[in-house]
């Protein structure tokens, strides 16, 4: 059984690491939701690039933590913050592709 990324994770957002660079963090409902995660392999650069459009090179690893129930993934942002064409100087908007990613439930 799966469920939308947004069902299990009490925060998901994004911001800004820089000019450069931006991170995406989720921190899940619980450890059940949190061990599920981490072990199905779901969130790997090859589905976080697929999911933002960019080469999996520009994606770092994610970084597991679990006394946070938490993960966090680094991008290289495709557009220097602020640049002309950036429509979103912050990088507070860039979560939504991580909300109805599937994964599965404990």
């Amino acid at each position: 059984m799966t469920a939308p990324l947004a069902e299990l994770a009490r925060i998901v957002r994004s911001k800004n690491a820089g000019p450069y660079e931006l991170t995406l963090d989720v921190v899940f409902v619980g450890e059940a939701q949190y061990d599920v995660a981490r072990r199905a392999g779901v969130l790997t650069r090859e589905r976080i690039a697929g999911l933002y459009g960019v080469p999996a090179a520009d994606v770092a690893e994610p970084v597991w933590f679990a006394p946070a129930r938490a993960v966090k993934i680094t991008l290289r942002r495709p557009l220097v913050s602020g640049q002309l064409g950036d429509t979103d100087v912050y990088g507070a908007q860039q979560h939504a592709p991580l909300l109805t990613l599937e994964l599965p439930t404990p």
